[in-house]
């Protein structure tokens, strides 16, 4: 379900949005990051993800999600969920107010050896691999996204 952008306004503004991050690891190690184009965290390097909609299973939101994000449909039977974490912006894709706080579910994506992606780029404008001592070392890579690292480790 779609709002449109004044109803969606007052859900950012009054609740928590509910979300999906795809936490890609390739074989080697590397992580996928994608530059953000829109707010909150925009031009940060951000791991893929989106908004749950209403009505929406966790495992139909995380095809739709994988498929919009990666460019590919992942079950999420195939992710292991690395924990639930709040982020907090102070400001929206509507500008500086709202602010935005999200209640996010993490799934560890393994890529095997032969696997790739072709994400599209509606989220992000470009997108790398990172293995965790680049993406700790970059201050451009969003404190969220370094959030992930932890359950790796």
């Amino acid at each position: 379900m779609l709002l449109d952008a004044d109803r969606f306004r007052t859900v950012v503004a009054a609740t928590p949005l509910v979300s999906i991050d795809l936490i890609v690891r390739r074989a080697d190690g590397a992580i996928l990051l994608g530059e953000r184009l829109n707010r909150p965290a925009q031009g940060y390097w951000f791991v893929p993800g989106g908004r749950i909609r209403k009505n929406e299973s966790l495992d139909l939101a995380f095809a739709r999600l994988s498929e919009g994000e990666l460019g590919r449909v992942f079950s999420r039977d195939r992710a292991r969920l690395l924990g639930v974490y709040e982020h907090f912006y102070r400001d929206s894709v509507f500008g500086e107010q709202p602010d935005t706080h999200y209640v996010v579910l993490g799934y560890l994506i393994e890529l095997g050896g032969g696997e790739d992606l072709e994400p599209p780029h509606e989220q992000h404008g470009r997108y790398r691999w990172s293995t965790p001592q680049q993406m700790r070392a970059d201050e451009q890579v969003h404190p969220h996204s370094l959030a992930y690292l932890e359950a790796l480790a």
